[in-house]
């Protein structure tokens, strides 16, 4: 057996250790970014589009 070569219950636990340290790092980081996008600056136009889509009638033209 070589010297480098590594069993599967190391490589188990050097991909735990990275999604429980950089894994949660970078959810964490997605997380914050997804609750922050909508008050981005310019975003108010699409915001109260979105907000406001549920009101208007389909036919606002034809009478």
């Amino acid at each position: 057996m070589s010297a480098f070569a590594l069993s599967t219950h190391s490589t188990y636990d050097m991909l735990r250790h990275l999604a429980d340290s950089w894994g949660l790092l970078a959810m964490a980081v997605v997380f914050l970014v997804l609750c922050l996008w909508p008050f981005r600056p310019g975003a108010r136009d699409q915001n109260t589009q979105a907000a406001t889509s549920i009101f208007k009638d389909e036919n606002d033209g034809e009478r």
